[in-house]
């Protein structure tokens, strides 16, 4: 496993143990900002992982295409992600 998915897993289990707290949070009927304002930190891991999971693909998997004439399709493949992370 290469540091981009080592760290991208450091933040995914950080944000695993964040939403176990706001779910706990919910069920003692902790203020509503509070909940919250966790919540907004969990999406900001995971957006934190999924853009180190992207670099990787791009370093590695993109890269390792151009070199085998098929870059075009992974170009593609990534457009579709930007697509959705634009929405």
């Amino acid at each position: 496993m290469n540091q981009e998915k080592k760290n991208a897993q450091k933040y995914l289990k950080t944000a695993k143990g964040q939403i176990e707290g706001i779910i706990k949070m919910i069920d003692d009927e902790r203020y509503c900002v509070d909940i919250s304002n966790q919540i907004i930190a969990a999406q900001a891991l995971l957006k934190k992982a999924n853009s180190l999971i992207i670099k990787q693909h791009m370093t590695h998997c993109v890269k390792e295409a151009f070199q085998h004439d098929s870059g075009e399709e992974k170009i593609e493949e990534v457009m579709k992600l930007l697509d959705k992370l634009t929405k």
